[in-house]
């Protein structure tokens, strides 16, 4: 339902561009970006309404200036470009997805669609 691509090896101060394509028939207004890194939690990267009318963009404070989410054209896709990338950016990066504006955008219980991940390394 959710397929991301995009990750990679990149040394510090590197760039990458995940990318997540969405099914069809999965209906969400809302979609984010989340990180996992080996023996941490999952934690919001970025995320945003991709509804009618878009707006409402968050970031992690750790990925502000650095990171940028975005839709595509077809709004079936969505992108993070990662700028500037340092050793502690590495983790394994999910797509996710809801139908509504969640609570809290940061809390991966609230999304009900999710991606297998893709590994991003910087080293």
């Amino acid at each position: 339902q959710l397929v991301e691509s995009g990750g990679g090896l990149v040394q510090p101060g590197g760039s990458l561009r995940l990318s997540c394509v969405i099914s069809e028939h999965v209906r969400a207004n809302f979609m984010g970006w989340f990180r996992q890194a080996p023996g941490k939690e999952r934690e919001g990267v970025a995320a945003m309404y991709t509804g009618f009318g878009g707006g409402n963009i968050y970031y992690d404070d750790s990925v502000k200036g650095r990171f940028t989410i975005s839709q595509g054209n077809s709004k079936n896709t969505l992108f993070l470009q990662m700028n500037s990338l340092k050793p502690e950016d590495t983790a394994i990066y999910y797509c996710a997805a809801k139908y509504r504006r969640p609570l809290s955008w940061g809390d991966p219980s609230e999304y009900n669609y999710w991606g297998q991940g893709t590994q991003v390394t910087v080293s």
